[in-house]
């Protein structure tokens, strides 16, 4: 089996996009792949974060992880603080990663951008994800378009580590399914819809009642114009719920178009509330038993003893190769 590895931050809420573009895709992998995946809550504190936000947020991830369809008996899920391998892999990936390496990183420079001191965690982040991923010697990694560069760079210190010291790390190919992979805005098309957008009504959250799902859908902006088409290129809008609406049931996005010809957008969008609605009612319902439950923590503790048996054995030979003397 091919080894799979990814992870989500627990900060804000997650949403549609996320499902769509990576968790549905993690539940299919998790059945043809040996597949770990992580919240990532060490990469959340590169920025300020309040501790009982992020408590939360952890949490509520990693239940979203389980209530999205990912099975615990089948995949590892865990958190990336319960696995210390992660920090300590990537204190030594930093070492061999070069100042111009992550300068160019755009997530920093985004995320810096306007700020009058930045915590070096932000800088150096890479360098934790690059860990991240060669602990587990993955070959595929699940990645957005925005998150091809950290990939690159991790490829890159692999390739480097194994040249210096010998080979030892995996090269990871990236996972970007054809459709999917890339969910947009409500209110603006050209922008990924993202849990950090300062407006509530540019994403649709896991967690949102019907009804606000109803609203924020019937507010979406649209392209001039009545018809329902798919074309990216001058209907971006439309074209981006025409997505959403094949995501969430079993039509192709030319059944969509000949559903709704001549309708206009108003019956469109009522029909794609009610898909998203659909499609998300058995995730919040199975997300609040595993939270009153309390069977999230012994399903992180699970995958983290698994996770770590793996992570540790990686550490413990790129630490041999680099010189250190293990404990006896």
């Amino acid at each position: 089996m091919k080894r799979v590895l990814s992870g989500i931050q627990p900060s804000g809420q997650l949403t549609l996009g996320n499902y769509i573009g990576a968790m549905k895709n993690f539940v299919e992998l998790q059945h043809s792949h040996q597949c770990y995946f992580m919240v990532v809550d060490h990469h959340a504190i590169t920025v300020p974060q309040k501790p009982e936000a992020l408590k939360e947020q952890t949490e509520s991830v990693a239940a979203l992880f389980i209530a999205a369809g990912i099975d615990p008996n089948k995949a590892s899920v865990f958190l990336q603080s319960h696995v210390p391998a992660h920090t300590e892999l990537g204190w030594l990936i930093t070492t061999i990663a070069y100042m111009g390496e992550l300068e160019r990183m755009t997530q920093f420079k985004d995320k810096s951008a306007g700020k009058e001191s930045v915590g070096a965690g932000l800088f150096v982040y890479p360098a934790l994800m690059a860990a991240d991923i060669l602990l587990y010697n993955a070959d595929l990694v699940p990645v957005g378009d925005d998150q091809k560069q950290h990939l690159e760079l991790t490829r890159d210190v692999a390739h480097r580590f194994n040249q210096r010291y010998g080979e030892t790390f995996r090269v990871p190919e990236p996972y970007i399914p054809q459709v999917g992979a890339r969910i947009m805005s409500l209110d603006d098309a050209s922008k990924k819809m993202s849990k950090s957008n300062p407006n509530p009504g540019s994403f649709i959250a896991l967690l949102d009642p019907p009804d606000v799902i109803r609203k924020k859908i019937s507010r979406a902006v649209t392209d001039s114009g009545r018809e329902v088409k798919f074309d990216p290129e001058n209907k971006p809008e439309v074209s981006n719920l025409m997505g959403i609406y094949s995501h969430c049931s079993d039509l192709s996005l030319q059944e969509i178009e000949a559903k709704y010809e001549g309708q206009g957008y108003g019956s469109f969008k009522k029909d794609l509330a009610e898909q998203v609605v659909a499609t998300l009612e058995p995730i919040q319902q199975r997300y609040n038993e595993i939270r009153s439950s309390g069977a999230i923590y012994d399903i992180l503790k699970k995958g983290a003893r698994e996770a770590s048996v793996i992570a540790n054995a990686t550490l413990n030979e790129a630490k041999q190769k680099m010189g250190f003397i293990l404990p006896q």
